[in-house]
C-alpha cells in the first residue's frame, strides 16, 4: 500500500493545473485523501467580494477525488473522471484556504464511486460537496 500512495502522491503533485492551483496533498491512503487550496487573488471569480471562483474549487475537488480513488486498496491502478456532481452550499471566504476530503466508498470491477466535501478555515459548514464516479484502469 505505501507504494500505491507514494504513486498516487507523485502523480498528484506532478498535475500542472494543481501545481498553477497551487493545491497542497495533505494526507492520502487507503481511499481517502485531502487537498487544501491557499487563497490566492489570481483565483478570485468575483473582484468585489474576493470569492474563489467556482472552477478552482471543482478541479480541487476532482483532483482530491482521483487521489482518494488512487489510494484505495482494491483500486488496481489510475483513474480518470467519468462524472462528478458538485453542490456549491455558500461562497468560499475570501481569504481563507480552502480543504477537501474526499473518500473513495466502493470500487466496481471498472468504477469507483467517491464523496468529497470542501470546507475553508473559519467554518464547519460546507462550501461544496461532490459525489462521483471514477475509472479503475488496470496497472501501476
Amino acid at each position: 500500500m505505501a507504494d500505491k500512495t507514494k504513486v498516487a502522491r507523485q502523480f498528484i503533485e506532478a498535475i500542472p493545473h494543481a501545481k498553477e492551483l497551487g493545491l497542497v496533498l495533505t494526507d492520502i491512503g487507503d481511499g481517502m485523501a485531502h487537498i487544501s487550496m491557499p487563497y490566492d487573488p489570481k483565483l478570485i471569480g468575483d473582484p468585489e467580494t474576493g470569492v474563489i471562483h467556482g472552477g478552482a474549487v471543482s478541479a480541487l475537488m476532482d483532483t482530491c477525488c482521483g487521489a482518494a480513488v488512487m489510494s484505495h486498496p482494491a483500486a488496481p491502478g489510475g483513474t480518470a473522471t467519468i462524472d462528478l456532481r458538485i453542490d456549491y452550499m455558500r461562497a468560499a471566504t475570501p481569504g481563507q484556504t480552502i480543504i477537501t476530503k474526499a473518500t473513495c466508498h466502493h470500487i466496481s470491477r471498472s468504477v469507483a464511486f467517491v464523496r468529497a466535501v470542501a470546507m475553508d478555515d473559519d467554518t464547519d459548514r460546507p462550501v461544496a460537496t461532490a459525489a462521483g464516479a471514477f475509472t479503475v484502469e488496470a496497472g501501476f
